[in-house]
């Protein structure tokens, strides 16, 4: 099932809904635990998907694929190498990423995305799979070069816009072996396997709940590959994961 959060045109508050070809139906209940799918009778290009979950926390990991590690001038992390984004960061599949004035050099990483569905502390990577709700696809939005001149990476990865991921969850996704791509202006600068990770979906979810309660809506970006590079005004960042998606967002200059 593929589960999104949509706006209509009447104002009202972003609802949940699934997905049924080209239509949308409502979900009443909570979607982290009893729910019921009404009918989908609403033209999908009638609605605005906007980020299909509201987060408590968003987790990322750092260096999770050997050759952007590499690309950086790093070693790969013997651990994950976890931080946070602020969910003040968050902007839809659609939505402008601004470029901030502090910054001279703002990169795109694209990720895969776990969504939790249920709460967990020490979760084991053999039972992680039943705290995933399901995932989606991300943009880690960074200033790199505050990432190099700061200590910590709070300010590089934390202003707004910088945390788009949508458009929809996909609760049956396997996210085992799937080619992950980003495209700037039509041009390809990343293309990977989730396989190439150094650490996968289980263990990361197994090391970061030894650390922090995760709670349902939590996302977990599970770090980007190499071809990294610079976004600048004017420009049309694509993320596309086989098999879940398409992530599309323009850029410009604030």
């Amino acid at each position: 099932m593929r589960i999104v959060r949509y706006q209509t045109g009447d104002g009202k508050k972003a609802k949940y809904g699934w997905l049924l070809g080209d239509k949308v139906g409502e979900i009443g209940g909570n979607v982290f635990g009893r729910y019921r799918r009404q009918e989908a009778t609403t033209p999908l290009a009638d609605v605005k998907l906007v980020a299909p979950s509201e987060p408590s926390k968003i987790l990322c990991v750092g260096r999770n694929y050997i050759e952007h590690a590499r690309e950086l001038g790093n070693e790969v992390p013997k651990v994950p190498l976890i931080f946070l984004k602020p969910p003040s960061s968050i902007i839809s599949d659609g939505d402008t990423v601004i470029l901030p004035p502090q910054s001279a050099q703002v990169e795109h990483e694209g990720e895969l995305v776990v969504v939790m569905g249920k709460r967990g502390r020490n979760i084991t990577p053999e039972n992680a799979k039943k705290h995933i709700l399901g995932y989606t696809i991300g943009n880690d939005v960074t200033a790199r070069d505050l990432q190099r001149s700061d200590d910590q990476w709070t300010r590089a990865k934390g202003f707004d816009t910088f945390c788009s991921f949508g458009p929809w969850i996909d609760t049956e996704f396997d996210p085992a072996d799937a080619v992950l791509t980003c495209r700037v202006n039509g041009q390809m600068r990343q293309m990977a396997s989730t396989r190439d990770m150094v650490f996968n979906v289980p263990t990361l979810i197994a090391y970061v709940s030894s650390v922090m309660t995760l709670e349902p809506g939590d996302l977990l970006f599970t770090g980007t590959p190499a071809g990294v590079a610079e976004l600048r005004n004017g420009d049309e960042v694509v993320v596309e994961i086989e098999g879940l998606g398409v992530l599309r967002n323009p850029v410009r200059k604030e």
